[in-house]
């Protein structure tokens, strides 16, 4: 069966656009050759700075005919019926169409259509040009004499203003064959503005310029491989990684390897050539963070490191040349930014580490929030109070909400085990990095700044470890804060996030979270569930909504944003246990809108789930399901239901083994549940599924006697009351 290439040829495309780019060019061929009729085997997509290709195996020659029947209205329809019909079914005109009989509905049209199907080559050539022209990019441009107002032009060229072709850079060429590998492929020759796709290309842009011809995808990539350009970026990535490796092993070091780093650097290049560059030695004494984010942002090096122990002074990079001297003026002049970068690094840190030049106006602050001005990170957070610096207009400052953090971290300290004073100091200290010269010139080293700052003054382990951790997790692949204090400082941080903001009615709507209010809440719940912490939410959301109001004069109703907050917890739950494989309907069958211990609704869960796999779980929510039914329907109707069992009213032996084991069982499971013990609890429920089974056996619920009826429907309630204490079984599905 013939295959198909695509090659889309233009400047530079930014690294990080390329990889969905290629991938949105598979998925739009692919759609719409299937939209169109045709099938195939396998397609794959790749990219290089310079190219997306697509490369599609199997790909049937022709579109099938199509015959099908379109039914219409009754031959004694109205005019504007039959004008509709025709306008679908494609008719010039209503004698066009068959009329078919039915029976019961009498006379009535149908058109038969008949199209043929069309070669592929003429389908490719339709929807080529509307899908690069359609092309999403993060952002794009217009370029070119078509690109010129509209009645301008240019060489002969008619400016066509916002109807030219953007693109994310300059297109330059497009390579469109088609054929089975025992024939020469066809040239399928679509124009766009300008261009006409045809089998031509051109490799690396210094060591293989010249344009060449190409057939199929197997040609292409060997030619494009002569032609120094490495297709695959999986390969360019090993090819870089294997490189790097070698070459500092050679030197007696090792590579600090950086994921996202290598993915960037093989966006840069499609010829890698790996180079090792060095910078003077008296720049180790900056921390190594600072060291390495200074070279992987401004030169896109990698690090390296001595074996066992701190980073070296020389860095890897990734040039797409194979120079003539080797490499030595690409090494020298990456080495030369290198240095005068970490310069600027240097200088930003001893700046950090001596004392403000206004301490007399830091007093003030200093005193409101007990600090020691004798220490840099001390100073650094009467700065941030001093300065007045805005968190939200309608929220306050920096300083006011490092306060309300500190006072919610000390309540909460307690709760997981935490020392409240080192809580209190460690939310002090987390944001006071804000201010520092090293984070204001990398934004990235939040947090992480603080943890080194915190460690150079003495501060304790866990206050220093909380100024980093206190952001954690910052998204679903982030570890979670284990140390206590940390945990203490990042919830008090993230509650007070959502509580603030649900004050001031900013919340999400639809796909739109500017404050990363969902991440916040999904934080929250990973904290809590991770590390076993039973904690009761409405409680610190009253105690933060309290020093809110106190702080912005406020007059915020604690319970009222409590319970829309928890409503919002309970939704992003719903998506993280569902996201561990929980099932949706154990989930709404367990939480009820006033549970407020996240852990606990984790926990019933789980023991709901693993009761169900058992055969006297799948029993007994069979029975309790019948029960609420029954119950549901009769409610509906209006039936008396006794207030309480009456043991003098049971008739057969079934009714009385289900009271007693039903009374049995709810006194077990209220034990089993006042413990937290939901397995213990569970097992307390399986004990009903004899008597639950025997009972429905044995008797008909719906007696003729009134007052029987109505004890019969009291015991099914009592079934329902007993199975609700752990979680709402008529929610379970099965």
């Amino acid at each position: 069966m013939p295959d198909l290439l695509i090659e889309l040829r233009s400047e530079e495309i930014p690294a990080r656009m390329q990889r969905k780019a290629a991938g949105d060019l598979r998925k739009s061929v692919t759609d719409a050759l299937v939209d169109a009729g045709l099938t195939y085997e396998a397609a794959r997509e790749y990219w290089t700075p310079r190219r997306l290709v697509l490369d599609v195996r199997g790909l049937t020659a022709r579109s099938k005919d199509v015959r099908e029947e379109i039914k219409g209205p009754s031959t004694k329809a109205p005019e504007q019926a039959l004008a509709g019909f025709m306008r679908k079914a494609g008719l010039a005109d209503i004698s066009e169409a068959h009329v078919h009989s039915d029976p019961k509905k009498g006379d009535f049209y149908v058109a038969h259509i008949s199209r043929p199907g069309r070669a592929a080559e003429e389908i490719i050539a339709d929807v080529m040009p509307g899908i690069i022209r359609g092309f999403s990019w993060p952002k794009s441009m217009r370029w070119g004499p078509a690109s010129m107002p509209k009645g301008l032009s240019y060489h002969g060229v008619e400016g066509r203003g916002p109807e030219a072709l953007k693109w994310v850079r300059p297109l330059q060429s497009i390579i469109c064959t088609f054929g089975p590998e025992t024939e020469e492929p066809t040239v399928i020759g679509f124009e766009i503005d300008g261009l006409t796709a045809g089998n031509t290309t051109s490799g690396h842009r210094f060591h293989a310029p010249d344009p060449f011809t190409v057939r199929r995808f197997d040609d292409y990539s060997g030619k494009l491989e002569r032609a120094r350009v490495v297709l695959d970026a999986e390969r360019r990535k090993q090819i870089i990684l294997s490189d790097a490796r070698n070459l500092a092993f050679a030197s007696g070091l090792e590579l600090v390897e950086d994921e996202a780093l290598l993915d960037e650097v093989s966006g840069l290049v499609e010829w890698p050539v790996v180079l090792m560059g060095e910078f003077e030695a008296d720049f180790l004494a900056i921390p190594d963070d600072i060291i390495r984010l200074t070279i992987k942002t401004n030169q896109k090096c990698f690090v390296l490191k001595k074996p066992g122990g701190g980073l070296s002074n020389k860095f890897i990079l990734v040039a797409n040349i194979e120079a003539s001297d080797g490499g030595t003026e690409i090494t020298f002049g990456n080495g030369k930014v290198v240095r005068a970068r970490l310069s600027d690094a240097l200088y930003f840190w001893t700046t950090d580490q001596a004392n403000l030049p206004d301490l007399a106006a830091l007093e003030s602050s200093a005193n409101e929030f007990g600090l020691d001005m004798t220490k840099p990170l001390d100073q650094r957070m009467a700065k941030l109070d001093h300065l007045g610096v805005t968190f939200h207009a309608k929220l306050g400052t920096q300083g006011e909400r490092v306060s309300r953090i500190a006072k919610l971290a000390a309540e909460l300290a307690p709760v997981v085990g935490a020392d409240p004073k080192l809580a209190t100091r460690a939310a002090l200290l987390a944001k006071a990095d804000l201010t520092t010269e090293v984070v204001g010139e990398f934004p990235e080293l939040q947090g992480v700044m603080g943890r080194i700052y915190a460690g150079l003054q003495g501060e304790h382990a866990s206050v220093a470890q909380a100024a980093e951790e206190h952001y954690k997790p910052q998204g679903p692949s982030d570890q979670v804060p284990t140390d206590p204090v940390s945990i203490a400082v990042a919830l008090a941080d993230k509650l007070d996030t959502l509580i603030g903001f649900w004050a001031i009615d900013e919340k999400p709507t639809g796909s739109k979270d500017p404050y990363a209010l969902r991440r916040a809440a999904l934080g929250v719940i990973r904290i809590l569930v991770e590390n076993g912490v039973e904690l009761n939410l409405l409680s610190s959301v009253a105690s933060d909504v309290q020093v809110l109001n106190n702080q912005k004069g406020m007059a915020v109703r604690s319970e009222e944003l409590g319970a829309d907050l928890l409503s919002f917890f309970h939704d992003r739950l719903k998506v993280y246990l569902r996201d561990q494989g929980a099932r949706h309907d154990l989930i709404d069958a367990v939480i009820t809108p006033a549970s407020d211990d996240l852990l606990d609704i984790n926990r019933r869960v789980e023991a709901l789930a693993a009761f169900l796999d058992t055969e006297d779980g799948k029993n007994l929510l069979a029975g309790t399901k019948r029960a609420a039914n029954i119950l549901a329907a009769e409610e509906k109707k209006g039936t008396r239901i006794a207030e309480a069992v009456d043991p003098a009213l049971f008739e057969l032996e079934a009714e009385r083994n289900l009271f007693n084991a039903v009374t049995q069982s709810v006194s077990l499971a209220g034990q089993a549940i006042e413990k937290e013990d939901y397995a213990a609890a569970m097992s307390a429920l399986a004990t009903l599924r004899e008597p639950v089974d025997s009972f429905f056996e044995a008797v008909l619920v719906n007696a003729e006697d009134d007052g029987v009826r109505a004890n019969r429907l009291a015991l099914l309630a009592m079934i329902r009351q007993a199975t609700g204490a752990v979680a709402d079984f008529s929610r379970i599905a099965g």
